[in-house]
């Protein structure tokens, strides 16, 4: 099947450099006015859940391995004058109505999967309790991880299902996905095994991650270095062994593990083929950042507290900042990312929601382009790109997806706006783009 999408007022391509943007480079996104894309796609559409989708198979373990069946993929990109005498006369033709068409949103850093919520803690927090003070109550992580043991796997999966569907309806087309809300050994695959299920159903392809490194749990509060253990001599082998992971993640803060902890757990999983991310230096300077340098984790995710010193360590290795500005604004901080002084440093930002039940129950990826632009000073050119093709890199799918040009798969929305800067531009509006994965349009 061929699909050519017409009339597209304002195309953003992003094409460009086959590495991750920095500098001037994220500014720069490619835009085509008075634009078409030509789509081959060959397999039937499926309706699951509601949701119409091309179904995804799995063919293997490393990070993009999870691929739709069929091509989907974009054959040609540039201007209406240009492309329409590619245009087969069989094609079909979706019009664009003059709008703006991106390249589908890539949520990088996520806590998908969790039972209840910490509403009660919302209301703590209004009234002034810290999220340190609400954690060292017994509430926080631990009080998700209770609700989350006690729920079974099909309770999981619909839960998470509905927050997947959250982010398909605002545009996240692909997502990074955590565990960590189980803390012991059958909670964590459970987990794991809800977000395989939910990416071989698609529509959204997710990648998971181990996060069982996420807080000491109750059962080994007398005895940290026992758990580590466990973490290192059971689960990781465990998990790698049945391939449901593609990253190990950890915590590194006061309230959570210290560098030393952190480096064992995330050396373990290097180890044994896992790529590496990490929480780090959201509370204080000093917590992880430049130990992502060290161990070369694919990402350092927070970074509210990082220094100048540890930037340049960032940049020197390589690691990509995951920013995440909901986490600070949810829980009514003041301290975000300094977004400007990593970019003219030169390191590769990302935008993510950090979706949780807890510090940020924001599902939205606009609602961040958003935040990034009026708390951390950066263009809606620059927002764009660190939430599509820098996201893209970070996961290793930026061969992919994560932009708009020949041989990639056809993820794209079309947006109710123009211009890309309404995105941003109009906080938190409801708006609803139409979404397409592997050129097939969803029903959600």
């Amino acid at each position: 099947m061929t699909t050519a999408i017409v009339n597209i007022g304002q195309l953003v391509t992003l094409a460009g450099p086959v590495r991750p943007r920095i500098g001037g480079e994220l500014s720069d996104l490619g835009v085509l006015e008075g634009a078409a894309l030509l789509i081959e796609d060959e397999p039937a559409e499926v309706v699951l859940k509601g949701t119409a989708f091309r179904p995804y198979v799995s063919v293997g373990r490393e990070a993009g391995a999870l691929a739709p069946e069929g091509n989907g993929r974009i054959v040609a990109v540039g201007t209406y004058a240009g492309i329409k005498q590619k245009i087969p006369p069989h094609a079909a033709i979706i019009d664009a109505q003059q709008r703006c068409v991106t390249p589908g949103f890539i949520d990088a850093h996520t806590h998908l999967v969790f039972a209840g919520n910490r509403a009660a803690e919302y209301e703590q927090r209004i009234a002034g309790a810290t999220y340190q003070q609400i954690a060292a109550a017994g509430g926080g992580i631990l009080s998700t991880v209770a609700q989350t043991r006690a729920a079974s796997e099909d309770e999981l999966l619909t839960a998470a299902r509905r927050h997947r569907n959250w982010m398909l309806r605002s545009g996240t087309t692909t997502l990074e996905a955590k565990s960590g809300y189980g803390l012991d050994r059958d909670t964590e695959l459970k987990m794991l095994r809800v977000l395989k299920k939910l990416s071989e159903e698609g529509p959204a392809r997710i990648l998971p991650t181990l996060l069982a490194a996420h807080t000491v749990p109750p059962e080994y509060a007398n005895d940290r270095t026992a758990y580590i253990r466990f973490l290192v001599e059971e689960l990781i082998p465990e998990v790698t062994a049945a391939h449901l992971a593609h990253f190990c993640d950890a915590f590194c803060d006061d309230h959570a593990f210290t560098v030393d902890e952190c480096r064992t757990v995330l050396t373990a999983a290097k180890e044994r083929g896992l790529a590496l991310r990490i929480h780090a230096e959201q509370f204080r300077p000093g917590t992880g950042a430049a130990l992502a340098a060290e161990l070369g984790a694919a990402t350092a995710d927070h970074l509210e507290t990082v220094t100048p010193e540890t930037i340049t360590q960032l940049r020197a290795a390589g690691v990509q900042p995951v920013l995440l500005p909901a986490s600070v604004f949810c829980l009514h901080r003041t301290e975000y990312p300094d977004a400007r002084a990593m970019v003219e440093a030169g390191l590769a930002i990302i935008l993510a929601t950090d979706f949780n039940p807890g510090s940020s129950p924001v599902a939205s990826m606009p609602f961040i382009l958003s935040l990034a632009c009026l708390e951390m000073r950066l263009t809606p050119a620059e927002a764009l790109t660190a939430a599509t093709i820098n996201a893209a890199y970070s996961l290793g799918l930026g061969a992919q997806i994560g932009s708009l040009e020949p041989g990639k798969q056809a993820d794209f929305l079309i947006h109710e706006i123009a211009d890309y800067r309404e995105l941003p531009y109009f906080a938190a509006a409801p708006l609803r783009p139409r979404v397409f994965i592997a050129g097939r349009e969803l029903s959600i």
